[in-house]
């Protein structure tokens, strides 16, 4: 399995509320969000872990280009307007074969991912799974519609009835790349709408359920991240 990394964004929330860190190095229980991440991939078969960093983001340059992994580990310094365009710079690393992608700031229990990626290595039916959870703790979630086997229908912007939002950890074959030009080259620049473009292109994505999924945007979240993490190490 091929992994990918977003961590292109400036940042600028946790700067405006007083942390001084880029993001990507904000430590979590003892460990950068970057580097723990990156760690997690390798205890799920990484066969190579890209990553792209924003130009502003001196610190971060420095720290990944000073790692040592024994897979290839391919590192994209450019400033993006969207997580949409992170993702067109990183395609080309994720060409040959099933690839995970997700930004830096998504935080989540391991032992859920690493049955995850089994499914979805296991999985000869569909273009992705998509990771979901009925846990919503987000300024504008993106709700996903399921059908009764729980494939994905529809990315929508208000619930309407759905029980689950997008939990930004994705799972696709290189057939989704296609969608992905085809929406740059469109004007698109939003992850939300390459995911509905995906369905609307008629790729088959299933839903695989998280109990939680945290996202790192405020300095609050920091504090619910480093909770949350502490309780599954000890668990471990």
């Amino acid at each position: 399995m091929n992994y990918a990394i977003i961590a292109a964004g400036e940042g600028s929330r946790l700067a405006q509320e007083g942390i001084s860190l880029p993001k990507p190095l904000v430590k979590l229980d003892g460990k950068e969000m970057i580097r723990r991440l990156i760690d997690i991939f390798l205890n799920n078969n990484a066969a190579s872990i890209s990553v792209i960093i924003n130009e502003e983001m001196k610190e971060v340059q420095d720290y990944v280009s000073g790692l040592k992994l024994e897979v290839p580990f391919n590192i994209v310094v450019k400033s993006t307007p969207s997580s949409m365009h992170s993702f067109f710079e990183l395609r080309n690393f994720l060409r040959d074969g099933k690839f995970c992608l997700t930004t830096v700031d998504t935080v989540f229990d391991e032992e859920e991912f690493s049955r995850f990626i089994q499914a979805f290595d296991a999985d000869t039916k569909n273009d992705g799974m998509m990771a979901v959870t009925d846990y919503i703790d987000d300024e504008k979630p993106l709700y996903v519609k399921v059908d009764e086997k729980m494939n994905i229908i529809g990315f929508l912007d208000e619930a309407n009835d759905c029980n689950y939002i997008s939990g930004g950890i994705y799972c696709l074959t290189p057939k989704a790349i296609d969608t992905l030009e085809a929406c740059l080259n469109a004007g698109q620049s939003r992850m939300r709408n390459f995911q509905r473009q995906l369905v609307t292109d008629n790729l088959k994505l299933k839903a695989y359920p998280f109990s939680k999924i945290l996202d790192v945007d405020h300095a609050e979240d920091i504090k619910k991240a480093e909770q949350f993490v502490k309780n599954k190490n000890v668990k471990n």
